[in-house]
């Protein structure tokens, strides 16, 4: 996606605008309302309401946006719309997941989301955290949002197609991982595999020129197809059909690849190329490459949520002395929130998933780790997670105004205070904000 960032603010504003508009409420209401905004891109946190953007993922390239605050963008256009909306919280999908799973199983540990990008955050100890030596919290942890899918090591094997996908997408060399498992990714790894086994095994007839298109394939579709248990994989023949016959003029222009591609597909076109039907063996061909492409995805979703575990010293390998085995270890329970389409929608992934994770840390260990999170999409989308970060932050900041006013009720400055209410400490005004809260 590309475009000026005032165009994608707008559309915030319009669409909030529209949902305001079919309530109850005037949407140019006196009473400002208080807004929890969920960014899912990276960004430098400087505030409970504000951040700055560091970079996009997921194809998105609007290049004005990068190191600019981004709920004062929102903010803006609210205003532009004339909505009386206050941004309260900038809220991260995947630290809001993990809210979420802490409010319902206090044995939550990490949360992981995988859907169109991934990413993962975890509870860790704060002497843990380099940057943190000599921070003090009450709990004496705090949530690390991992940014994972930027991870890339030479220890991740990639192949060909992957290398390519990198290489064409808009933000090369970055997001490696993100762009192996994630739902954006997926189904053009698929296509790619295709594309190459048409050319070069000649699988389907002529080469379609839509299996030139990146994204022609995605992963709604590669879902079905996979998921697919007619006995004549009708579903797959339908898409394949759609994929190989159909010429989409919309799709193509908005295309951006290498000139020696686009020549490719310009010849296609010219020759208009109508393909025959698949036949069943090559539908079958299909889902295997649906199959394995999956499967990988699961088994390095499972690899990164083990390596947080081993991290944290939860996956039955910390305190090994003495050639015990894992299963002398007395583990304890913990809790996993794993949201996303690509989990919550994707039921061959999930397994998958679970397989993996069970194969990674063995059956002694794997039984005491609780994958959760398909039974609360509802509340997610009801903000549920944006409302608990909202609050626990409302909570400690009059925790420790209490503090202070205890404090202050110590020395001789208290009256002034007191009775000017000066920097909001006013121990009345406080305890009525608590009662509201």
């Amino acid at each position: 996606m590309t475009g000026r960032s005032e165009d994608l603010f707008d559309f915030i504003a319009s669409s909030l605008h529209r949902f305001v508009g079919k309530g109850n409420d005037s949407v140019q209401s006196s009473v400002t309302k208080e807004l929890g905004f969920t960014f899912s891109f990276t960004v430098k946190k400087t505030s409970v309401s504000s951040g700055v953007l560091i970079k996009w993922t997921k194809a998105f390239a609007i290049k004005n946006m990068v190191g600019k605050e981004v709920a004062g963008a929102l903010q803006q256009a609210l205003a532009r719309k004339g909505l009386n909306m206050r941004v309260a919280v900038l809220v991260n999908d995947t630290v809001g997941t993990l809210a979420l799973g802490c409010y319902h199983d206090a044995d939550t540990v990490a949360a992981v989301i995988i859907g169109t990008g991934t990413n993962a955050c975890y509870w860790e100890r704060t002497d843990a955290i380099i940057k943190c030596q000599g921070l003090l919290t009450t709990s004496r942890c705090m949530v690390v949002n991992m940014e994972r899918g930027n991870f890339l090591s030479s220890h991740l094997p990639r192949t060909s197609y992957d290398i390519e996908l990198d290489a064409e997408s808009p933000n090369p060399n970055d997001q490696g991982f993100e762009k192996m498992i994630s739902g954006m990714y997926l189904g053009d790894i698929v296509r790619r595999v295709i594309l190459r086994m048409s050319e070069e095994l000649d699988i389907f007839g002529p080469v379609s020129p839509r299996l030139y298109v990146p994204f022609a394939l995605r992963a709604p579709a590669m879902t079905a197809m996979h998921e697919d248990d007619s006995p004549e994989l009708s579903e797959v023949a339908k898409i394949l059909k759609d994929i190989l016959d159909v010429i989409d003029s919309n799709i193509y222009p908005s295309c951006s690849f290498s000139w020696a591609m686009t020549l490719v597909v310009c010849q296609a076109y010219t020759l208009a190329l109508q393909i025959p039907d698949v036949p069943l063996k090559s539908r079958k061909l299909v889902v295997k490459i649906c199959d394995v492409v999956t499967r990988r995805a699961a088994q390095l979703v499972a690899a990164g949520i083990v390596g947080v575990l081993k991290k944290i010293g939860r996956d039955g390998s910390s305190g090994i002395t003495g050639g015990r085995s894992r299963s002398d270890i007395k583990m304890r329970r913990m809790a996993v929130d794993v949201e996303g389409s690509i989990y919550t929608q994707y039921t061959t992934f999930r397994d998958y998933l679970h397989e993996a994770l069970h194969e990674i840390l063995g059956e002694d260990i794997a039984r005491h780790v609780v994958i959760s999170g398909t039974e609360r999409i509802r509340d997610r989308f009801m903000g549920i997670p944006f409302l608990l970060e909202y609050c626990a932050l409302a909570f400690l900041a009059h925790s420790l105004l209490g503090e202070m006013a205890k404090l202050l009720a110590q020395s001789a400055v208290v009256p002034a205070l007191v009775t000017s209410g000066s920097h909001g400490l006013c121990p009345s005004k406080l305890s009525g904000k608590s009662k509201r809260l």
